[in-house]
């Protein structure tokens, strides 16, 4: 499928099935890394997604959810990483999907020394903070637009089989069977394990 700024203007519950397969690179001085996405996960803001950091509205750590789709979302968490969220939906309508695995294809030395704790490559963009560590996403990219230098989200191959089920690591409702907002390819080796919340619902 043809990636483009309309393509990405709808929810991110939509979009994150077709989305997986994507790749996305970013240039850096160093050089370039491309992750093929093997894993996202969806949220939406405005009352929608209790799980959702724009649940209760806007704000200024969440402000890039609520602009033009095709942007990135990134946060810091747990004091210790950065997290990248391809924004979707039309502008004011916040919703993202949250780059959870992927697979290096490009710049695979730079993704290795930068990543130098990863046992295997298929760890290296294996979770949430290890693929924005790998991809060179710092917290001074949020709000970064993904269709212009030094990012780009372009399509790849679709997958054979996509799954789908809850969350990892959420909270509460948000976290429960009723948000099985989380999308994987199957059998991919680069998905993350999933972990349930111990206070989901």
């Amino acid at each position: 499928m043809p990636i483009d700024r309309s393509t990405l203007a709808a929810s991110a519950v939509e979009l994150g099935p077709t989305l997986l397969g994507s790749l996305i690179s970013h240039t850096t001085p160093e050089g370039t890394v491309t992750i093929r996405l093997s894993e996202l996960e969806a949220y939406v803001g405005n009352g929608v997604d209790p799980g959702s950091h724009a649940h209760r509205g806007k704000t200024k750590r969440n402000a890039s959810m609520f602009g033009d789709a095709g942007h990135l979302y990134a946060y810091f968490t747990y004091g210790m990483h950065v997290c990248g969220n391809i924004v979707c939906s039309p502008e004011g309508q916040p919703s993202g999907l949250l780059m959870r695995g992927g697979e290096v294809v490009e710049g695979i030395e730079l993704a290795r020394r930068r990543r130098t704790t990863s046992k295997a490559d298929r760890d290296l963009a294996r979770g949430p903070g290890r693929l924005a560590v790998a991809l060179g996403i710092q917290l001074a990219d949020d709000g970064s637009d993904l269709f212009a230098p030094p990012f780009l989200l372009h399509e790849g191959d679709a997958p054979a089989r996509v799954l789908a089920g809850p969350r990892t690591g959420v909270s509460g409702a948000g976290g429960g069977s009723s948000y099985p907002w989380r999308y994987w390819i199957e059998g991919d080796p680069t998905v993350s394990p999933y972990k349930r919340h111990p206070r989901a619902e």
